[in-house]
């Protein structure tokens, strides 16, 4: 017997098993011989049958291999004797819940007390169906020594399975890691021979176009390589447990247009159909993390972009699920026509490193990072994240969220209101376009016609009804947008404002659309707050969003002003200095912290705020900003100062804010978000450079 143990390969200890209890079996002349383990759930505790052996190679009839039994109500009395290492040596007729056993033909029983580490860990059971009798104390001996044997042997063979486990997984972690170092390399060596190999051409460049095109495949190729590292510092944030979110009031649907102007030119470069639902019911306003939120939808849409062939179609649908509490539960979906997951590739998607092939890195492109990043975003938003998809007919992406309602949320849609109602005729082949401006005019209490075609369009528009505003897709069957828009403008006494809706380029069509009377374009996907500016616009009725798109028409002066920038880096100085150029603020620089604090020193009243960076030689950022909070000391309202940095991680943040700082902008500069950071800071002058 133990050599059948000892010996035995762990694929092959099962077998082993069960012909060592077969031996013990034969030696004390039982029938049927049975291995449990405890283990306690709701703080009842149970035994469950492990392993099984009888004479005739099969169980006793009626009997479950995989019996689960609750001690107090089918064993009674046993726990407490054999917890004491008791054993039981009974005749089965003079046992309680003996129907038990003699259900099974067992006449007299044996049962053996296990204990591993000193603790009650389970029993054998030897069964005599032949004969009433009670097992010797040798024999009672002998299976004492063998049951712990055989229970010793088991728990090694499960740590040998552990272990070989444990280690094979870590070969395979170990694979991933290696296989998500080289895509890493392959993926930032990509951009950065794009960026290098522009910057070639466009010096050598003998035109304006040749460098125009260098420069924008130079700013193309710069995002996507800020795009990997931003991936990379996520999962490292993730993996030391710093990630973390930052709630703010947001405006859902901005949020979500964003979005869709990062995704709609590549998509409009694969040539695909792109299609939005975006529920009316979500609330305008919302409490959460937007950026983050916004980073799960790119990253969805980007992978269904990317997986997606020519001509394929995309569906982006946002719904409204209900409030659960103080909170409003949102469900985002992406679904997509490409190449699709099978179950297998499905189990590794939200994993770090991996990507549903190896071979999805050449194939496609892309970190392997974004899923796993997203599942842990949308986990942090209570939230849960799944997909459904066969292998070649395209994957659907879902994820939920948990936000607040912003407490002082607005009317999205503005009610309309006028002596005689507003019409509108809605000219459209695609029957989602027609619901969603039904919904959008009732909410805005319009009257609305629809038509999918244009001799439906020209029926109604012959009618004695006079429409205000007529929306007409671009490419109809049978007569295009254009030519319908050409007929309307010639034929009608009273000329409608005629707006053309389309999801292709404007730019090639718009000098011959407007000669046949067109008087504006609205690009789709078709967002509510797009369409309202629009009937606002052409119905005289004033929308309080309406100034809401001028917001980067021109920009702030700041003549007269005075910024200390101080900054180690040469090629940074003078970005900022370019950046800053229009709005005339004056700047002088320092090249590291010491610097900066005698400049200051020497002259307190000269600056208007500081822009500092962290990681400098001589004296770093946070020290400077000390020595000048302390220069300061007793002053009201100090000067201003921003730390504008790399280091981009919530504990530098709040360590900048911590040495004395005010605010912080991360490195690679946004030119919007350093000119809002300089409004909120400085008063501008009156002027305005147009």
């Amino acid at each position: 017997m133990i050599v059948y143990l000892l010996q035995a390969e762990v694929d092959q200890f099962d077998d082993a098993l069960r012909r060592s209890m077969g031996v013990l079996a034969n030696a004390v002349d039982a029938d049927h011989v049975r291995l449990w383990r405890n283990h306690r759930k709701n703080d009842i505790l149970y035994c469950k049958n492990l392993f099984e052996w009888s004479e005739d190679s099969r169980p006793p009839e009626g009997i479950n291999l995989d019996l689960e039994v609750p001690y107090d109500e089918e064993l009674p009395g046993w726990e407490a004797r054999l917890s004491y290492n008791e054993c039981i040596n009974s005749l089965v007729c003079d046992m309680p819940k003996k129907e038990r056993f003699t259900s099974q033909g067992v006449q007299s029983i044996f049962v053996v007390p296990v204990f591993l580490r000193n603790e009650f860990w389970g029993f054998m059971n030897f069964n005599d169906c032949h004969r009433e009798r009670l097992f010797t104390a040798s024999e009672e001996a002998v299976l004492r020594s063998a049951s712990m044997l055989v229970t010793n042997t088991l728990l090694r063979n499960e740590m040998t399975q552990q272990l070989t486990q444990a280690v094979g997984n870590a070969f395979a972690a170990s694979r991933s890691k290696s296989q998500f170092l080289s895509n890493m390399s392959h993926e930032i060596r990509t951009p950065i021979n794009a960026i290098v190999g522009m910057t070639m051409i466009g010096k050598t460049a003998s035109s304006i176009e040749k460098k125009d095109y260098a420069f924008e495949k130079i700013e193309i190729a710069s995002a996507h390589l800020l795009g990997i590292i931003n991936d990379v510092l996520d999962m490292s944030k993730i993996e030391a447990n710093k990630f973390e979110l930052s709630n703010v009031e947001f405006n859902f649907e901005k949020m979500i247009k964003k979005v869709v102007d990062v995704i709609i030119f590549r998509v409009n470069e694969k040539k695909q159909v792109f299609k939005l639902k975006l529920d009316q019911n979500i609330p305008l306003k919302l409490i959460g993390d937007d950026q983050r939120l916004a980073q799960v939808i790119t990253n969805l849409l980007s992978n269904a972009v990317k997986f997606t062939p020519e001509s394929g179609s995309i569906f982006l649908d946002a719904k409204y699920i209900g409030d659960e509490g103080n909170f409003c539960k949102i469900q985002v979906e992406v679904t997509d026509t490409g190449i699709g997951i099978s179950p297998e590739q499905q189990k590794r998607l939200f994993t770090s490193f991996e990507q549903a092939e190896n071979n999805t890195t050449r194939r496609f492109g892309g970190t392997g990072l974004g899923l796993a990043i997203s599942k842990h975003i949308v986990e942090l938003m209570k939230g849960e994240i799944w997909i459904k998809s066969e292998l070649g007919l395209g994957a659907s992406f879902a994820f939920t969220v948990k936000m607040e309602r912003a407490a002082n949320e607005e009317s999205q849609l503005p009610l309309i209101e006028r002596t005689e109602p507003v019409r509108i005729l809605v000219v459209d082949d695609s029957p989602e376009v027609l619901e969603f401006f039904g919904i959008l005019a009732q909410r805005m209490n319009l009257i609305c016609d629809t038509a999918s075609g244009s001799q439906e369009a020209l029926r109604l528009l012959g009618g004695n009804t006079e429409y205000d505003i007529c929306f007409i897709d671009l490419r109809l069957p049978v007569m295009d947008g254009i030519t319908l828009s050409r007929a309307i403008s010639t034929t009608l006494p009273k000329k409608p404002a005629i707006i053309i809706i389309s999801a292709y380029d404007w730019n090639p069509v718009e000098q011959d659309a407007k000669a046949s009377g067109v008087d504006d374009f609205l690009a789709k996907p078709l967002f509510p707050s797009d369409v309202t500016k629009c009937i606002s616009k052409y119905t005289e009725v004033k929308n309080s969003d309406e100034s809401g798109g001028a917001e980067h028409e021109h920009t702030e002066s700041f003549k007269g002003r005075r910024i200390l920038l101080a900054e180690d880096v040469e090629i940074n100085r003078e970005i900022v200095m370019t950046l800053l150029e229009p709005t005339m603020v004056e700047i002088d620089c320092a090249v590291n912290g010491a610097e900066a604090v005698k400049l200051f020193s020497d002259a307190p009243d000269r600056y208007d705020i500081i822009l500092m960076d962290i990681q400098m030689p001589v004296m770093d950022g946070l020290e400077a900003t000390e020595r000048i909070r302390a220069l300061e000391s007793g002053q009201p309202n100090g000067v201003p100062i921003i730390a504008m940095t790399a280091n981009v991680f919530k504990e530098d943040i709040e360590q900048c804010l911590k040495a004395g700082m005010n605010d912080h902008i991360g490195k690679p500069i946004d030119n919007n978000e350093l000119l809002m950071k300089l409004k909120l800071n400085l008063q501008p002058k009156c002027d305005i450079i147009k």
